[in-house]
């Protein structure tokens, strides 16, 4: 599956140098490896943790404040490339 990430200078740079030292072409193969990694690493009590978090911030915006983080991700979505 295609996705479009951003990622600073200093992270593409040892993207890319890492890819060359390992021959690769592409950095899929690299950044599916690191997701791999990163999501072992991470206990489920950590994943608890911030799906706890992320529950608790229901409902911390107002209606209006809602409806305008909606229409600014659509609007990005929609002019995304």
């Amino acid at each position: 599956m295609r996705t479009t990430i951003e990622l600073d200078e200093g992270q593409l740079s040892k993207l890319r140098t890492l890819a060359a030292q390992r021959g690769e072409k592409g950095y899929s193969r690299i950044i599916s490896e690191a997701l791999a990694r990163y999501f072992v690493e991470l206990s489920d009590e950590e994943l608890e943790e911030r799906r706890r978090v992320v529950a608790q911030l229901r409902g911390s915006l107002s209606d209006e404040e809602a409806e305008e983080a909606r229409r600014i991700i659509r609007e990005l979505r929609e002019n995304w490339r």
